[in-house]
């Protein structure tokens, strides 16, 4: 079965579970683009993916629940939970929809804390407390870095072996903290040349996730994953998400 299909069931049993209804009673689900400046506020580096206008931040609202993701390809969308259910799940925008939504569903069920992306200064600390959090938990590894994060890359390169990869291709070649940017296709080598995996959280949205579970120790960063770690006990790092 499809990775997100078998997702998209968990969560309908979640929800019968949890006495949430499919119908059209449910309280609508609406999913918006967010500004750079109200996903992420205005933190100290001007590199990230979400102020370069990379990616985009999707927000579902359920209830008083807010889940976010991260995608390439935004749009709105408002329906029901059976809507969001009964969504492909084809591309991207699809995709994060559903992530979104999920995330903000689970939220709402008190099953996950940190939906929301952290603001202002908190992702600048946020990846500086990445070292000692890789440090206490793996040691002194080689990191498969799957994902571009500027601010993590320049706090963990002094500190472990490092590749990063990334789908950009106005990143790949390029030099971050001295690290040189490999392409998507490099993701192999890289993966059996590392101890340990970090990757964004995104890969759920753009359909790569799959190919790194159970290769290495993996820890995915970021809001986008929070849900579906929460349903697949996936390890998740995120320092100072709200």
């Amino acid at each position: 079965m499809d990775f997100l299909q078998m997702i998209k069931g968990k969560l309908e049993e979640l929800i019968r579970a949890h006495g949430l209804d499919l119908g059209d009673e449910v309280e609508v689900i609406s999913a918006r683009s967010l500004s750079p400046e109200e996903a992420i506020g205005h933190p100290e580096r001007d590199d990230f993916p979400l102020l370069k206008g990379k990616e985009v931040m999707m927000e579902a609202l359920f209830g008083q629940a807010r889940g976010q993701a991260y995608t390439d390809m935004p749009g709105n969308f408002r329906g029901k939970l059976r809507d969001v259910l009964s969504l492909p799940l084809k591309n991207n925008y699809e995709r994060a929809v559903f992530v979104a939504t999920l995330n903000a569903v689970i939220r709402h069920l008190g099953l996950v804390e940190r939906t929301v992306h952290c603001r202002d200064q908190e992702p600048g600390q946020c990846a500086s407390h990445l070292v000692g959090f890789v440090q206490e938990r793996f040691g002194r590894p080689s990191i498969a870095f799957i994902g571009l994060q500027p601010a993590m890359v320049a706090s963990l390169a002094p500190h472990f072996p490092l590749r990063v990869t990334d789908l950009d291709p106005e990143n790949v070649g390029q030099s971050k903290a001295g690290v040189l940017i490999e392409p998507e296709s490099a993701t192999s080598d890289v993966l059996a040349w590392a101890d340990v995996i970090l990757a964004t959280g995104t890969t759920v949205v753009n359909g790569s996730l799959t190919t790194l579970i159970g290769q290495k120790p993996i820890v995915f960063y970021g809001v986008t994953i929070a849900g579906i770690a929460r349903l697949m006990g996936y390890e998740q790092y995120c320092f100072h998400g709200h």
